[in-house]
């Protein structure tokens, strides 16, 4: 007889093996909402646009300086020329020169003459009227961007919110109909069982049979739906490639989600970052207007330099300095100065147009978002009576079932209704948090509120 016997791997290289073929396991952090707002503040698309924007209205208010502050620059050059006017005058600022150069000869055919120039020159705004309402002008848009910026947050924190229980609302539910599987599978077995003891009929366990492949169906969907949900959540939060995190397996309860804090301030609208915006867009269309305005003054403006000129080395030589003040007015320049000022005046009309619709539609949105979480608060409580109903109806069918005093299709029905029931109570308990946090953001109170559901 012949024994073949083949030697085992050794014990680091089969741990090497498992180690490259084994699945590679993720370690999943757990996200809360207060950690998807943090995320989302630094790093949605929506947040880091607005963000970019205030950054470029800053920009333009501190160009806006220009006209207020000095300017400082330094100049240098190298030239060599023959012209006689421009030989005699470097000569002249090297102090070079002689009794010889003025010599009618050397004055009509001078020699070649190099000058390197260095020098500093400053020039100082003294009275800039526009300029300065230039700069006001600009620091309240810079303002008014800030705050559409924070503006943005909010409205990206409420994306946030439904992204964050949307994705927990598709796991629950996935759940839920897991639950409501094993039970349609159950009835299936019971009909089956029923058929084989001759107290039911075939087609009862058909029927069972086809109600637990649509429970099925409904399985398969709902978990799609949770994966859907978890890459839309990233995106919101800006992060589309990061879905390694886990979230709560369930919904918070009704009664967490009825505590959650009603907006009752109806004046609060006025004090909404968007509306405040408004204002001060409104503000500065006003300044601008002024600017405009004051462009017929005259403007008075100083300035400096320090030069050196020498024969062979840039900022050599003899130093020499000038200073003066101009002055200048632009009574008319081609209408130009009529054109601006119509300009700023219909930004400035529509400047206050969109500041009252702003806060027209901050009421309104309130008013709307406080309706609304009022039809959810009604709808939940509806729905916790029907899943308690449902139950109960499901529950005494299916012992009349097994009595053989229900028929299949009562006993599948009330499946169905309980487990409709059950995924219609999570979905209330969705809307009455997404209402919420639509009714904290149209009142311009903080969404931070909204963890307390963690607690």
């Amino acid at each position: 007889m012949n024994m073949t016997v083949r030697a085992s791997p050794p014990l680091g290289l089969a741990a090497a093996m498992l180690l490259l073929y084994a699945p590679r396991i993720e370690a999943l952090q757990s996200l809360t909402l207060a950690d998807a707002f943090r995320r989302a503040d630094s790093a949605a698309f929506a947040n880091r646009i607005a963000a970019g924007d205030a950054r470029t209205s800053g920009a333009q208010a501190t160009a806006a300086l220009q006209g207020i502050l000095p300017t400082v620059r330094a100049v240098a050059g190298y030239v060599r020329s023959n012209d006689p006017l421009a030989a005699f005058g470097f000569t002249l600022q090297q102090r070079g020169v002689t009794m010889e150069s003025f010599n009618p000869a050397s004055l009509n055919y001078p020699a070649t003459v190099t000058n390197w120039n260095g020098g500093f020159v400053a020039e100082v705004p003294l009275i800039n009227v526009d300029a300065w309402y230039g700069r006001a002008a600009a620091a309240s848009a810079a303002a008014a961007a800030t705050m559409s910026t924070q503006w943005t947050r909010e409205v990206t924190r409420v994306d946030v919110v439904r992204a964050y229980f949307g994705a927990v609302l598709a796991t629950e539910q996935a759940a839920t109909l897991v639950t409501a599987a094993e039970a349609a599978r159950a009835h299936e077995r019971q009909a089956e069982s029923m058929v084989a003891n001759g107290m039911a009929t075939r087609s009862d366990a058909l029927l069972a049979s086809v109600q637990a492949g649509q429970v099925d169906a409904q399985l398969i969907g709902a978990r799609g739906e949770a994966r859907i949900a978890r890459h839309r959540l990233a995106v919101v939060l800006g992060q589309p490639g990061d879905t390694g995190f886990t979230l709560p397996d369930s919904l918070p309860s009704a009664a967490a989600v009825r505590a959650l804090p009603p907006d009752t301030d109806s004046d609060s609208a006025s004090a909404r970052l968007d509306v405040t915006a408004a204002r001060l867009g409104v503000e500065a269309a006003e300044r601008a207007v002024r600017r405009a305005g004051v462009q017929y003054l005259p403007r008075l403006n100083g300035f400096g330099r320090y030069d050196w000129n020498s024969p062979d080395q840039p900022f050599g030589g003899q130093g020499s300095y000038t200073i003066g003040i101009i002055a200048s007015w632009s009574p008319f320049s081609g209408a130009s100065e009529i054109a601006a000022r119509q300009e700023a005046r219909g930004r400035a009309e529509a400047a206050s147009a969109g500041a009252e619709a702003a806060m027209a539609a901050a009421h309104l949105e309130q008013q709307a978002t406080a309706t609304q979480r009022e039809v959810a608060l009604a709808r939940l409580g509806i729905a916790e009576g029907a899943v308690v109903q449902a139950a109960e109806a499901h529950r005494i069918v299916a012992r009349k079932y097994a009595g053989g005093l229900a028929t299949v299709a009562e006993l599948l029905a009330a499946a169905l209704v309980e487990t409709q029931s059950r995924l219609a109570l999570s979905e209330s308990r969705y809307q009455v948090i997404v209402t919420s946090a639509a009714a904290l953001q149209a009142s311009g109170r903080d969404l931070m509120a909204l963890t307390a559901l963690e607690d």
